[in-house]
């Protein structure tokens, strides 16, 4: 019997035949992203918010990133035994500053390194792989 899947928080992220994507909104009037959605634009600047719902995904740049070297505290869940992760702060190309684990190795990440947007597991529990959006090195 296979392992049944599902995300770690419905409605934040898919992945279908247009690819992987969080959920968010971006501003029509000014252009700023946001994620998760929102449903006012908090941009000053903005001349009148018009928010639209969008998905932003695809490949980006690891603006910082650090690394988890001791398990978070609850009610954060993973899988036994703790391994260290990098953490990134990416800057995708579809214009949005996204926060999220590395699924690569901790060593291997770099300011300036080139990622993607996956879906992988983040943690087992009853039977079930949940899953989040996380990011690979290309």
């Amino acid at each position: 019997m296979s392992e049944s899947v599902a995300p770690a928080v419905a409605g934040l992220f898919v992945a279908d035949e247009h690819g992987v994507r969080v959920l968010g909104a971006k501003c029509e009037a000014c252009g700023t992203p946001y994620f998760p959605s929102v449903p006012v634009c908090h941009n000053p600047a903005c001349p009148g918010s018009r928010m639209q719902p969008c998905g932003f995904g695809g490949r980006g740049v690891v603006w910082s990133y650090s690394i988890a070297n001791f398990a978070p505290p609850p009610p954060h869940k993973y899988d036994q035994p703790f391994r260290p992760y990098a953490i990134a702060v990416v800057d995708l190309a579809s214009g949005l500053r996204l926060v999220g684990q590395m699924v690569d190795p901790p060593e291997a990440v770099t300011v300036g390194a080139a990622v993607e947007l996956v879906i992988d597991t983040l943690y087992h529990e009853q039977g079930k792989a949940f899953t989040t959006w996380k990011f690979k090195l290309v």
